[in-house]
């Protein structure tokens, strides 16, 4: 018998238990596999390529509805549906609530009034019991249903519950779900949220073949029954509309799927009414300087056309939601003075305006817009990037607007030279090491830095012993982060005064026309539109101060005290916290410089001054100025110094506590 000792392994081919045979009987069965859930029936090379497509509920319907004949689908009535799956791990649930309640702003509804959830059998659902119900779920999905004749709907629900009941029965699983009709657009559209969890419990996977096509397919039959399909009358009339527009459309799709690598299209086309649709259209690209006549029948198209076409299209969208707006509240701005702020620009500038509307660029993308009519006289469109990013702000607030850069900062230039001398490693101790005259919490916002790179973009890796391993090319992924915070967040909004400009004029505060008044600031200001009552009031402000001792006309000179601001601001502190004292029944304590400021964060106070923070401590309660890093401590104990206008804070009880800066 041969020992465990003396066992020597022998390396060789593997082999099938079945030799040639076998094999060829498992690629049939392969294939037959393959082909029942839609596929091409072959194994390996590319008919076999797996694409994870039809992994999911709806696999096999979805393959069929998506093979659907294109006339077929030419005919029918065109619906859009925008989808996307939302993970609700860390920050996402936070969103998703945010999400729901934007979905139920005012404005919404034919009437104007507040959007309403709605359900499978009821017309009012609970928003905060869907969301409990989903506290636990991996994720949610959330559909934009738009029907292009949805204006011909007086109610959206009956069609949005056929539709989702169709979408349970190709699914074979019951879906939790509510929905918001929106009439705000030109194109009235259903949002669907859907919980991602089945029947069972478990996580709710829908195969991608059936989120792309086979949805709307399932719309277009339920509008299809509902208004008859189009007619050759409707659909002659919807391409001849196309031959003037100032955006993409389907003829210029057409003509960019004839053109060769020489962007050559001929004007010819199946039948004398296509030849004329398309002999027409590029007649209109040709005066948009979009495309050239080489002779009687042939044309070149300009490079780039489908996307500069995109970009016109989307500008009209945003000049006619300008113009709505303005409309809509009176404000008047012509035309030629409405424009739309590039941050990008290089030689874009801070802007400084009057807050008139907000709303959605992008519902999918949940990518949301300013106007701003301007101190240069000029109303401007700010597209700000997510809404999460973006607080709460009243209309007829003043604001700042500065563009952001995608640069890398100099930390990362520090944490990359730091690294470079340390074998590629970078904590708090070799920066301390590498630069004796750094601080240990300027090497702490280093390590803050690090932090926030690993969460958003996992640029940077850290070791259990807190050491960061910092790659070669650290500045490039610090570059590439940068530029990915940019396009969530492309401007910084500042507000500058939550109250009206004519509200500033007699408030016995320290308002944003004194910080100007006493800064000497020179804005340029524009005799129309906000920048003429922006000079307005600045001269009735003066006036007032004047009045109240607090400033000193010398002529043409207005001289102003040193401590206008400081006085104006205490005055309004004292008012308002006399007011808290009743309401809460605490006693006021005021903090000078240099003390001790110890409590819990009740909630911020908004004045004309500033934001402060009420922090109550047993029986008393004391008003210092706001931080931002303060929102995530509300009802929780906080000390910290008073350090002229603002505070050191410790956040705990702790004496050793993290200290904010």
């Amino acid at each position: 018998m041969i020992g465990d000792d003396e066992f020597e392994p022998r390396l060789g081919r593997m082999r099938g238990a079945g030799g040639k045979r076998a094999r060829k009987y498992l690629g049939r069965v392969l294939a037959a596999t393959n082909l029942a859930r839609g596929g091409t029936g072959k194994i390996g090379g590319r008919g076999g390529a797996f694409s994870g497509s039809r992994i999911g509920r709806g696999a096999g319907i979805g393959c069929v509805l998506a093979g659907r004949g294109h006339r077929g689908a030419f005919a029918a009535r065109r619906v859009i549906i925008k989808v996307s799956i939302v993970r609700l791990a860390g920050k996402g649930a936070a969103a998703a609530g945010a999400h729901l309640r934007y979905l139920q702003r005012d404005g919404t509804t034919r009437d104007g009034e507040a959007g309403r959830l709605y359900g499978a059998d009821d017309d009012s659902v609970d928003a905060r019991a869907f969301r409990a119900r989903g506290s636990g779920d991996r994720h949610q999905f959330r559909f934009i249903v738009s029907c292009e004749d949805g204006d011909q709907y007086e109610d959206l629900k009956p069609l949005t519950r056929r539709l989702m009941t169709r979408v349970e029965q190709d699914l074979g699983t019951r879906l939790d779900w509510v929905a918001v009709d929106h009439f705000n657009t030109g194109h009235p559209h259903t949002h669907i949220i859907v919980r991602g969890k089945d029947h069972r419990g478990a996580d709710l996977i829908i195969a991608r073949d059936y989120l792309t096509t086979g949805m709307r397919e399932r719309a277009c039959e339920l509008v299809d029954l509902d208004l008859g399909p189009r007619s050759s009358r409707e659909l002659e009339a919807g391409l001849r509309a196309e031959v003037g527009q100032e955006r993409l459309t389907s003829l210029d799709r057409s003509l960019l799927r004839d053109a060769g690598d020489d962007r050559i299209v001929a004007t010819t086309g199946a039948d004398p009414f296509s030849q004329a649709l398309r002999a027409g259209r590029l007649a209109r690209l040709g005066q948009l300087g979009l495309a050239e006549p080489i002779d009687g029948t042939r044309w070149r198209l300009a490079s780039g056309l489908g996307e500069t076409l995109k970009r016109m299209g989307e500008r009209g969208d945003i000049i006619r939601t300008m113009q709505r707006e303005f409309t809509r509240r009176g404000v008047a701005c012509a035309p030629v003075d409405q424009v739309i702020y590039d941050p990008a620009a290089p030689d874009v500038r801070s802007l400084v305006g009057k807050l008139v509307g907000r709303g959605l660029a992008d519902e999918h993308a949940d990518r949301h817009y300013l106007i701003v009519d301007g101190v240069d006289g000029r109303g401007h469109y700010i597209g700000v990037g997510k809404g999460a990013n973006l607080e709460a702000m009243p209309e007829g607030a003043v604001v700042r607007i500065d563009a952001l850069r995608a640069d890398v900062r100099e930390a990362d230039r520090t944490i990359a030279a730091v690294a470079a001398a340390n074998g590629g490693r970078y904590d708090v101790d070799a920066h301390l090491r590498h630069d004796p005259s750094a601080t240990e919490a300027f090497a702490q916002a280093h390590v803050r830095r690090l932090e926030a790179m690993r969460r958003v973009s996992g640029g940077v890796t850290r070791e259990p012993s807190g050491q960061w391993v910092i790659a070669d090319d650290h500045l490039a992924r610090a570059a590439a982060h940068e530029a990915r915070l940019v396009r969530d967040r492309p401007v910084a909004v500042e507000i500058l005064s939550s109250q009206p400009l004519a509200s500033l004029v007699g408030a016995e505060a320290a308002t944003w026309l004194d910080r100007n008044l006493v800064a000497g600031e020179n804005m340029p200001l524009r005799e129309a539109g906000f920048g003429g009552e922006v000079r307005d009031a600045q001269a009735r402000r003066r006036q007032w101060l004047i009045a109240q001792g607090l400033a000193d006309e010398v002529g043409a000179v207005t001289r102003y005290r040193a401590d206008l601001l400081a006085t104006l601001q205490r005055r309004e502190l004292l008012r308002v916290a006399g007011q808290l004292s009743v309401e809460l029944g605490l006693t006021f304590v005021d903090t000078a410089p240099g003390g001790r400021v110890e409590g819990i964060v009740r909630r911020p106070v908004d004045l004309v001054s500033g934001k402060f923070a009420l922090v109550e401590k047993s029986r008393e309660f004391t008003l210092v100025p706001w931080a931002k890093t303060l929102e995530r401590q509300i009802g929780k104990p906080v000390s910290g110094v008073m350090r002229g206008d603002g505070v050191s804070w410790s956040i705990g009880r702790g004496r050793s506590g993290p200290v904010i800066e």
